[in-house]
């Protein structure tokens, strides 16, 4: 088994340029000084509905509510307008940015009354057009609500704030011996808010579980203002209905999200992180049953990306490959308590696998900046992608023996209308990111990807979106992942908790509701 090896430095992230809302498949139509897309693609935004318009009477209480935090400067509001990707932008006109749950109680209360409609938006990093307005809504911003109100080392248990950074989060714990029980390539700019809206997924799912068993509280206020305090510290409570799961994963769209209250692991003492090549998706497949019963409580990530996903790494973002070429690569994390005990069972796992010709070579980390540099290889797929022109990117959630069939079964379908069409993610959940590209936004190869990628994924009871959500790209294709039935429900919800629709309107939810 060889040792850590060569691995170039890190380039700062670039800053990338891309056309206005490429993914719509026809004409852009200006009206109402918002932006609309006349189309028969099902992710198209819908026509504008009937909200209020912003007045200077309803600056004037914002302003004097929010003292230096009512933002209308036009320059001061395009990178909230807009979505990471590039992909899609709003035309919102107001930008506030409160700091306590009294004053998000108080906007919301306003913004009922006049029907003004609203964009809750974390650290906008979401990949579905669900952070960003479609039209004018107000954007309220949690970036100013990132305070840590108190941590229990005895329990584990944090409390926060909704507006902070998932990094900031980990190094608070970090210097306290404890982690947070997710970690995601975004975790720089992310926050906890945003993250459980969207009840994110990331590399720790394997060992600890997604953010409904993992978070124990929460605190919202709901559309009228009403402020809805279930910020429970408790690792039991059977009374009555389980509320805070109706705003896990609902991205906004029934309650701004203003406090967490979630339990962290402590700090593993050993960490290892092995890099390894595998022939076939069948050999990594069995690498993954073997490492789930050789390294078993130590294992906390298991991820894979393909060869064409080295290949952008290596062109774009000039990182270099640490082992002999492979069709398939695999991050394999271990943290434990004893890094003896740890060595010596993943030394075992690597001896089996590699003698078993189930890996073809591979390469292990246990410093800080090296197991860095690994994981750089399997966290910044996304940003590679970006320089490779337009990207439409598929978030998929299918039995782990399926997964990278649909990549292989999409670029037989395909063919050379794509530029490329990898695939990446979690085979210990069985998530697969699909990523297909070309040089530009392409109506023609939309068609051909949409809806196909999803009758395949119904075809196989898998879900059209396994972490990133639905927001507007996705919303109309629920029906791919759920029941009529399911869905109605979901919409009396929104109904009873947001009567006039003002909450992230456009989102989660279809058009029609059957």
């Amino acid at each position: 088994m060889g040792i850590f090896q060569r691995f170039a430095r890190l380039p700062l992230k670039s800053t990338y340029i891309w056309s206005l809302c490429p993914q719509y498949s026809t004409d852009l139509t200006t009206v109402d000084s918002a932006l609309i897309v006349r189309s028969s693609n099902t992710g198209a935004a819908p026509p504008r509905l009937p909200f209020s318009r912003v007045t200077q009477e309803d600056l004037a209480f914002f302003r004097a509510l929010l003292p230096g935090r009512t933002i209308t400067d036009p320059d001061l509001l395009k990178s909230s307008n807009v979505d990471w990707l590039k992909t899609v932008e709003g035309n919102s006109e107001v930008l506030l940015r409160p700091k306590t749950t009294e004053e998000v109680s108080q906007i919301l209360r306003h913004c009922n009354e006049r029907n003004l409609a609203v964009c809750p938006q974390g650290g906008n990093t979401g990949l579905v057009g669900g952070s960003v307005p479609v039209f004018d809504e107000i954007i309220l911003s949690t970036s100013l609500m990132s305070q840590v109100i108190t941590f229990d080392n005895i329990s584990g248990i944090l409390t926060c704030q909704a507006g902070c950074v998932l990094e900031n989060l980990s190094n608070y714990l970090e210097e306290r011996g404890f982690i947070m029980p997710l970690d995601l390539g975004a975790k720089g700019s992310c926050h906890i808010g945003g993250n459980v809206s969207t009840n994110a997924g990331g590399l720790r799912l394997l060992r600890y579980g997604s953010l409904r068993g993992t978070v124990l509280g929460l605190e919202v206020v709901l559309a009228d203002g009403r402020i809805l305090n279930c910020l429970a510290t408790l690792r039991k409570d059977n009374t009555g209905y389980d509320l805070k799961q109706l705003f896990i994963g609902s991205e906004g769209t029934l309650g701004v999200i203003t406090a967490v209250s979630i339990l962290c692991p402590h700090k593993p003492k050993a960490v290892n992180v092995a890099f390894l090549g595998c022939s076939s998706f069948q050999q990594l497949l069995e690498t993954f049953q073997r490492c789930r019963g050789m390294l078993g409580e130590i294992l906390s990530a298991f991820e894979f990306l393909d060869a064409s996903c080295m290949s952008l790494l290596e062109k774009h973002l000039k990182l270099t490959n640490p082992i002999t070429e492979s069709p398939f690569y695999i991050v394999i994390e271990t943290a434990g308590s004893n890094a003896t005990h740890d060595e010596e069972k993943l030394h075992k796992f690597l001896e089996e696998v590699m003698t078993s010709s189930l890996v073809t070579d591979g390469t292990v980390a246990t410093e800080a900046t090296k197991i860095k540099a690994l994981w750089s290889l399997r966290e910044r797929v996304t940003e590679a992608l970006t320089h490779e022109g337009y990207t439409y990117k598929y978030d998929i959630s299918l039995p782990v023996e399926k997964i990278y069939d649909l990549v292989q079964d999409m670029r037989g379908h395909l063919g050379d209308m794509a530029k490329n069409v990898v695939g990446y993610g979690h085979v210990g959940d069985g998530n697969l990111h699909l990523n297909i590209t070309s040089p530009s936004k392409d109506p023609a190869l939309l068609a051909a990807i949409e809806p196909y990628v999803y009758e395949w994924t119904s075809e196989w009871k898998g879900s059209i979106s396994a972490e990133h959500g639905l927001g507007l790209k996705k919303r109309n294709y629920i029906y791919y992942s759920k029941p009529s039935e399911a869905v109605a429900l979901m919409g009396s919800i929104k109904a009873m908790l947001d009567p006039k629709g003002i909450l992230n309107p456009y989102k989660t939810l279809p058009d029609n509701i059957h």
